[in-house]
């Protein structure tokens, strides 16, 4: 009897030792790095749902087209995938980024009893009695860095609601998440040390440029640098210039055109007589204003042609006033990418000039 009482004893350690040594092996296991591109989004949701009125809601907020370019490109590369899918192949759990779409009261759906298991007893109560708490981010779940972004709701029709209320949330949100991969990507190659001076000391301001930037042009008389990225297949280029600020009309959509159509006489071709303007009869040029290291700014969004050639492609501006010396300081980036996507290097633009400091 005694002998038989040791077995259990020593069975019932053994394996409570085996079970201490996989949550060690557990916890010492290292989280697998996050995979996917820039913009990549995996929506995962039931198929029902994605191809049905929710899903049609999804792809019209969040693959609508990024502010602007020549051709649409989407703000966001959507992929949908089932909770079977993951399981399927585990790997597809180490994207960056997750949107999860549910609906709270489908007892039989895969994805909404994966939102109730990730959210906890409490969070899906409140959220059956709170239409406004629909929303919710994880981090981290299987790899990193990871966001998974949960949008849930008591019926599909409150699903639509809730998308087109938070699209905007969501794409900060995503952006934000992907802000340090856009940056290693722009400066992989490191910075240019000696273009940073010459800003700095010629319009007293910090602007990182990554060091494939150099200098094209330098007109000290009008206050303006022309710096240049050249590739086999992308001319990407940004002006820094700097003028004084005399009333209001500078910041309106027509004071910024003047501004840049008159930068545009620095860029021409082989062909004589032509120069840059920006073309807003086929394509509008957008406006908004905003803050750039605490300084009132204008952002203005459009397209860009050659005068008597056949080249164009976006660009992006900042106008901002330095209210302290009276300054405006404009910062324009543009590129030429034929048969280019063209909104990543956009937005590798966007990053290099609002990073601006004063």
């Amino acid at each position: 009897m005694k002998k038989q009482f040791f077995k259990i004893i020593s069975l019932l350690l053994v394996i409570s030792l085996l079970s201490c040594s996989a949550e060690v092996r557990d916890k010492l296991t290292p989280t697998p790095n996050a995979m996917g591109k820039v913009n990549e989004v995996v929506v995962i949701a039931d198929k029902s749902i994605w191809e049905g009125p929710v899903g049609d809601s999804i792809q019209y907020y969040l693959s609508s087209a990024y502010l602007i370019l020549p051709q649409p490109e989407p703000i966001f590369d959507l992929r949908h995938m089932t909770p079977e899918d993951l399981l399927e192949v585990p790997m597809r759990k180490n994207f960056r980024s997750y949107l999860i779409i549910g609906n709270l009261n489908n007892n039989t759906s895969e994805t909404t009893n994966f939102i109730k298991q990730d959210l906890g007893a409490e969070k899906v109560r409140r959220a059956k009695s709170d239409k406004n708490f629909n929303i919710s981010i994880g981090r981290n779940k299987w790899a990193s860095p990871q966001i998974l972004i949960y949008q849930f709701a008591s019926s599909d029709d409150d699903l639509i609601a809730n998308i087109k209320k938070n699209y905007q949330a969501i794409t900060q949100k995503i952006h934000e998440h992907d802000e340090p991969f856009v940056e290693a990507n722009i400066y992989q190659v490191g910075r240019n040390l000696e273009l940073n001076k010459k800003v700095k000391e010629e319009f007293n301001a910090d602007i990182n440029i990554p060091d494939d930037y150099f200098l094209a042009m330098h007109d000290s008389l009008s206050n303006t640098l022309w710096l240049r990225k050249e590739t086999d297949f992308l001319s990407s280029n940004i002006f820094i210039h700097k003028l004084k600020y005399t009333d209001q009309k500078q910041l309106t959509k027509e004071g910024i055109k003047e501004i840049r159509n008159n930068l545009g006489k620095y860029v021409s071709t082989e062909i004589e007589n032509t120069y840059m303007y920006i073309n807003d009869v086929d394509l509008p040029m957008f406006l908004k204003t905003m803050q750039i290291d605490n300084h009132y700014a204008v952002e203005s969004r459009g397209i860009w042609e050659i005068e008597n050639d056949y080249m164009g492609g976006p660009f992006i501006s900042y106008i901002i006033h330095q209210s302290d010396t009276n300054d405006l300081l404009y910062l324009d980036g543009f590129i030429h990418a034929p048969g280019k996507e063209k909104r990543n290097y956009m937005q590798q633009l966007e990053k290099i000039l609002t990073s601006t400091k004063l």
